[in-house]
């Protein structure tokens, strides 16, 4: 089976933002207007079709990406295939936005335009960041009282240090928005009312709004002409770019993440949506445009690059694992490079096991279509799979690769947990597996000293959602403690302490001194340990029990007995015994050393 869309057609891209900013609202528009839905989900009445869970609809929030796949006929005339992936914006979850901006080309930032740029609109953005993905800015509920598009662009500059170009000027403002003006072809478009926003009319620019269009067009051509040296000469010179042209360059410069058009409307109310999606066409990348994703050869540890390419060797990456009612366990992968066909197996090269392709489905919120074959650039559901979580590379057997992990955060809150009856109490085990299989910020572990179960996850409001989880989707009811915020103890200042360890009872005896300096890591939360002994002080063999010894004392402070993190220690001087020295002396050397110098 052939490809049926080119590769330079597709669109992988998520929408990302502050809680309440309308991602799922957008989203269900861009579906009805692709065609997806046949009647428009709305998030208040609890029908919004990316927000499947039971929970997400009635509280009114997403909080597993929901991966969709759609079409968009552009501008040029030609369809693109969308791969969408809702992403949930409240903070307890961020570990999802990760995830997905980990497998996505592009993304549209949202903002609410009365609020601007948020709290978690700078932590999302930050993600984004941090995986370089280009992204577009669409400044949605203009419709709203005390909506301003033009503070959200200023707070754009401020908050987020991201240089906007303003595409689109809205035409009115609150209960009186009706349309925008398109700075590119210098025309407005107006939305019908009647029409649930399917049509509208190209008007002239209103007058009172075209000297700003015209400010607002040169500085768009400014950031335009700046992505190629022949386009900036022509401009100095007084040439103007045509209007192909500009998308041409505005398009280059938001894949190399230069700066980032921003568009206005209200998803609410209809208006913005269909130009909005001529643009994800336009300025956002297709799998064919960002560089190629890199990795290890599984073989040889040599780095390697794998490209957008079906005649390439399979490579691909599981960013999610869903429990579904009815197919059980699907793995949803994003395929960088080759085609993967049903009923072959590939090796899980970070696990080092094989797994068999058996169903391969195409994902729209939590239906589903059965499909033989998906290609470089396709995101595919896998039911079925044995050993696969998230973060793992899957990868042609005779070519494994491994490609980079994706990592995860450590959770801020534990509560402990107890099944009610002694029948929960097998099934409350399983169910807690199966939920922390899906979600790597979800962490359980038993106290020793209480025999407790202790969940952890990263705020009250996603355990609250993996406790209904369990009553909903395993039958497990279950008692919760009060929630304890895992907090963490570390070391202000530098210090340097010498500690020696004497036991003599006849016979052989222990002995073992230690001269350590312990200071703050600023550079990582981990525990860093150097040596720099010099004229054989401690001999090599004894220097890896110094550390072990410190490292046993990490998991307790001695403040107040929570886990330490940011120390670094120094081994600069000891002394040792030919007969009564051993390992274990200078473990437990290194251990009172760190005891002692701790609370200093």
């Amino acid at each position: 089976m052939a490809r049926e869309y080119k590769i330079e057609d597709y669109r992988n891209f998520g929408i990302m933002a502050h809680i309440d900013a309308g991602k799922t609202t957008t989203t269900e528009r861009v579906l009805y207007y692709t065609g997806k839905s046949h009647k428009i989900g709305e998030v208040h009445d609890g029908a919004a079709t990316m927000d499947w869970m039971e929970q997400e609809q009635e509280r009114g929030i997403t909080i597993t990406s929901a991966a969709t796949t759609t079409f968009w006929k552009a501008r040029d005339g030609k369809m693109h295939r969308f791969n969408i992936i809702d992403t949930p914006g409240h903070v307890d979850f961020t570990i999802e936005v990760e995830r997905s901006l980990r497998v996505l080309d592009g993304a549209i930032a949202l903002l609410d335009a009365n609020a601007g740029v948020e709290p978690q609109t700078e932590t999302v953005w930050r993600q984004a960041d941090k995986y370089r993905v280009p992204r577009m800015i669409f400044c949605n509920k203009m419709d709203k009282i005390g909506a301003d598009f033009y503070r959200s662009v200023e707070m754009i500059g401020s908050r987020l240090g991201a240089h906007a170009v303003v595409m689109q000027l809205p035409i009115g403002a609150e209960t009186e928005f009706k349309g925008v003006v398109d700075l590119v072809e210098m025309n407005a478009l107006v939305w019908r009312d009647e029409t649930l926003g399917a049509a509208w009319d190209v008007v002239e620019i209103p007058d009172d709004l075209k000297a700003r269009a015209e400010e607002y067009r040169e500085k768009m051509i400014e950031a335009a002409v700046e992505m190629d040296e022949t386009a900036l000469e022509n401009y100095l010179e007084g040439k103007m770019p045509s209007n192909d042209e500009i998308r041409a360059l505005i398009r280059k410069g938001t894949i190399a993440v230069k700066f980032y058009p921003m568009f206005c409307g209200s998803a609410f109310k209809n208006k913005g949506v269909q130009p909005l999606l001529d643009a994800v066409v336009e300025y956002l990348p297709s799998p064919a445009d960002v560089p190629a994703i890199k990795g290890v050869d599984a073989k040889t540890d040599a780095e390697i690059e794998r490209h957008a390419d079906d005649n390439e060797p399979l490579s691909m990456l599981a960013f999610k694992i869903m429990n579904d009612p009815f197919v059980g366990s699907l793995t949803f992968a994003r395929i960088y490079s080759g085609r993967l066909t049903k009923g072959i197996s590939v090796d899980n090269t970070v696990k080092g096991k094989k797994e068999r392709i058996g169903r391969m489905l195409q994902m729209h919120a939590n239906s589903r279509a059965d499909v033989e074959e998906a290609f470089a650039g396709d995101i595919v559901a896998l039911a079925g799979l044995k050993d696969t979580t998230t973060g793992d590379t899957l990868s042609d057997p005779l070519h494994p690769v491994i490609l980079e992990r994706m990592e995860f955060p450590d959770p801020v809150i534990q509560i402990a947990i107890e099944p009610k009856t002694k029948n929960d109490q097998e099934k409350m085990g399983l169910a807690l597996h199966r939920l922390a299989a899906e979600d790597p910020s979800f962490r359980v572990k038993t106290d020793e000293e209480s025999g407790q179960t202790i969940i952890s996850g990263m705020g009250e409001l996603h355990l609250d959602i993996i406790v209904d989880r369990m009553r909903r989707e395993f039958k497990v009811e279950a008692n919760v403690g009060a929630p304890q915020v895992a907090y963490r103890e570390t070391i202000t200042r530098r210090h340097e302490q010498d500690y020696t360890h004497k036991k003599q009872t006849g016979g052989t005896g222990q002995f073992a001194r230690v001269k350590i300096v312990f200071e703050p890591n600023p550079d990582s939360s981990e525990f860093e340990f150097e040596t720099k002994i010099v004229g054989g002080a401690v001999p090599k063999e004894y220097i890896p029990g110094v550390e072990k010894g410190i490292n046993s004392v990490m998991t307790s402070g001695p403040f107040a007995g929570f886990p330490m993190i940011g120390v670094k220690a120094t081994l600069i001087d000891g002394a040792y015994h030919d007969v009564d020295s051993s390992v274990l002396a200078f473990e437990i050397a290194g251990r009172a050393c760190f005891r002692e110098a701790a609370p200093k």
